[in-house]
């Protein structure tokens, strides 16, 4: 068993990504946590957070700060700072960074090994840059376009009022 640990979200690593915005996870690339996924993702207005997609496991988040676009299941709602989201399992979403400037996102997601997922087509996903160009269930497949992600912290990382 792990132990317990403290870490400050300035001190954790972060990966960030030009088309998905910069994440911080809490855990060790090599360690994940075995149950629960949860992470703070940065997202610039424009940016989504991920391809759409659907998990077989629920999923839930928090806006911190700045305001966003949740579009969930076909439609399209407007969050800003202390709006909540609840996905049970097969809810098809994907955040977009909206507003005048950053986002920040804490993200928490339940962990089996036998999760499933679906990233579908969708013309709404589409008009904001974060739809699968076909459906499938291979993440390889989905992100297959994109360049991974690299290591850093959200650009302009000193300048966001909650650093």
């Amino acid at each position: 068993m792990a132990d317990w640990f403290v870490l400050n979200v300035r001190d954790a690593r972060w990966r960030k990504h030009e088309t998905f915005g910069a994440s911080c996870r809490f855990e060790e690339p090599k360690a994940p946590f075995p149950q629960l996924g949860i992470n703070v993702r940065v997202l610039q207005p424009g940016q989504p957070n991920c391809l759409y997609h659907s998990e077989s496991l629920q999923e839930d988040f928090l806006v911190l700060a700045g305001e966003c676009l949740l579009l969930v299941d076909g439609e399209e709602r407007p969050l800003q700072a202390w709006d909540f989201v609840h996905c049970p399992a097969g809810t098809e979403h994907v955040f977009v960074g909206a507003g005048d400037g950053p986002c920040a996102i804490l993200m928490a997601g339940a962990r089996d090994p036998d999760e499933r997922l679906l990233y579908p087509a969708s013309e709404l996903a589409r008009r904001h840059g974060a739809s699968a160009e076909q459906e499938t269930t291979s993440p390889e497949e989905a992100y297959a376009p994109f360049a991974p992600p690299t290591d850093g912290r959200p650009d302009g990382w000193d300048e966001l009022p909650w650093a």
